[in-house]
């Protein structure tokens, strides 16, 4: 019998692409391929499988060759830029995604494909759901890793996904390929998923079981490498959370904090706030301003290149800070600033510019100090946010 991944270039329709991303897996690829090959001729799918070798050396090439699966040489390294290559070269309207390992069982993809039947655009697999088989995942990624980083996930995105990083899923190939996913390693999972829910595509979850994989050696993955990997993609493409509100936090709570020190100190319950708290009150004003200054920039850059939709916060920054406007309240800023600064070193000058009650200078330097800054702050934000906004100029102009 021919292999149902032997479809001819010129078949007008294939269905579900079978993607197996591959790096010496001799040991279980001919397994993993015929389940594969077994779930599309059980079910009557036209399909293909494919396997994206990262350079193996170990005969899985010939295995999969011999499996009837379509190989895809992939000569960057990594486990998304195989899964990357493998989705590129995929001929069908629905592709899956699985390992070499046997840990997922390829057999049990129905429900996967009935969910893209039904309209959904990335079906992801929860293994939580559907049952850790004894051995299958480390404890760490049991009970921390996994669980933190999906909750990581859904507090920053808002995505209906429990399992983040299940390596079982299928979506719609148009759909995932106009994301322009762009990862190499194992955070490419994320990605895909971060992406996705930026831009509105529907996601469903289906219960997956996970299977000791039946390798004999370590797994690619390294835990904490990989899981910081995760972990800064989350944190990159939500600017928001990195930058705007922690940063909104501690300019609210620095300014409340210099509003209340400056007529004097308040002392609470045998303990005395003065300019040593102001000093720190200001230095979360300044902080707090820079980080919202990047999550504005980092808002509009993502916006720009289409990572996610143009915000509100975004547009009102933007038709209110133009460079003019924030000049001129920059500049104001800095004058006040200027001026405070002055009145100290005449304050200070009116002693003979000898010893002084620190409390007294300091509380009227710290405000200046801390409005030449912001104000500095805003008018160079101003200034980078506008050359940001300018379109790009076409790239073979440099090449």
């Amino acid at each position: 019998m021919v292999p149902v991944s032997f479809v001819p270039e010129s078949t007008p329709e294939i269905e579900l692409s079978i993607v197996i991303p591959c790096l010496n897996e001799a040991e279980t690829l001919a397994q993993v391929i015929d389940r594969a090959q077994r779930f599309l001729t059980a079910y009557a799918i036209a399909g293909e499988v494919i396997v994206a070798d990262n350079g193996s050396t170990d005969g899985s090439t010939a295995i999969a060759i011999g499996g009837g699966a379509r190989i895809v040489a992939v000569s960057e390294r990594g486990y998304g830029a195989a899964l990357r290559a493998g989705i590129a070269a995929a001929r069908g309207t629905f592709v899956a995604m699985g390992d070499a390992d046997c840990s997922y069982d390829f057999m049990s993809l129905m429900p996967f494909v009935e969910r893209l039947r039904d309209g959904v655009d990335l079906v992801i697999g929860n293994r939580f759901r559907g049952g850790i088989g004894k051995g299958a995942m480390p404890p760490l990624h049991r009970y921390l890793g996994n669980p933190i980083l999906s909750f990581a996930g859904r507090v920053l995105y808002a995505a209906p996904i429990g399992d983040f990083h299940c390596g079982l899923r299928a979506f719609r190939r148009t759909a995932i390929l106009d994301l322009g996913l762009s990862s190499g390693g194992m955070e490419y999972a994320s990605e895909m998923i971060v992406k996705a829910q930026l831009v509105g595509l529907s996601m469903e979850e289906v219960p997956t079981t996970l299977a000791k994989d039946g390798r004999s050696r370590p797994p690619h993955l390294r835990s904490w490498r990989d899981g910081w990997r995760h972990l800064k993609f989350l944190l990159i493409f939500s600017p928001r959370w990195l930058f705007i509100h922690p940063g909104s936090a501690m300019l609210v709570l620095g300014m409340a904090a210099i509003a209340a020190l400056l007529p004097g100190d308040i002392h609470a319950g045998g303990i005395t706030l003065s300019i040593h708290t102001m000093l720190f009150a200001a230095a979360a004003v300044l902080i707090g301003s820079q980080l919202l200054s990047f999550g504005i920039l980092a808002s509009h850059f993502g916006a720009r290149e289409r990572y996610w939709p143009e915000g509100r916060l975004v547009r009102r920054v933007k038709s209110w800070l133009s460079v003019d406007r924030a000049c001129l309240c920059g500049g104001v800023m800095l004058l006040a600033g200027f001026v405070g600064a002055l009145a100290a070193l005449f304050s200070w000058a009116d002693v003979g510019f000898s010893a002084m009650r620190p409390e007294a200078l300091m509380r009227l330097s710290i405000p200046s100090i801390l409005l030449m800054g912001v104000g500095l702050q805003l008018a160079l934000t101003s200034f980078l946010l506008e050359l940001l906004s300018h379109p790009a100029r076409a790239k073979e102009i440099y090449e």
